[in-house]
């Protein structure tokens, strides 16, 4: 095969991948953003705001390289949320909110957060799974 035609399948095949990844992302944040009921948008602001990033690992957040709570990579291919609770977009949002109430033992601290807010952070890492 010629080295130009060579060329030219290497970039459709690499155009074709680059296509199909943009779509994956795409369902996936459609996915995470009506199991939730939250923006992923806000989701990103909220992570920022309420400094999430100082304790946790999480994807697509500038500095996001804590090590105090567990990383939240993967978290919606999680079995529980906290080690105690069904992982279910609900469960995550109610533990974002009140993590004593549920855990009075927990390093997790209430930091204000609303319900709806934490409907935003739990849609920003089920899309970023």
């Amino acid at each position: 095969m010629p080295a130009g035609a060579l060329a030219i399948l290497v970039a459709v095949t690499a155009g074709g991948y680059l296509v199909d990844r943009y779509k994956d992302r795409l369902e996936r944040q459609n996915r995470a953003e009506l199991l939730t009921g939250g923006s992923i948008r806000r989701g990103k602001m909220q992570i920022l705001r309420y400094g999430c990033a100082g304790c946790h690992t999480i994807e697509g957040i500038p500095h996001a390289d804590g090590l105090v709570g567990p990383p939240l990579t993967t978290i919606s291919r999680r079995v529980y949320v906290a080690g105690m609770l069904k992982n279910t977009p609900d469960n995550l949002a109610r533990w974002i909110v009140d993590p004593r109430g549920i855990n009075p033992q927990t390093a997790m601290p209430v930091t204000g957060i609303s319900p709806a807010e934490a409907r935003d952070v739990v849609a920003y890492l089920y899309a970023h799974d």
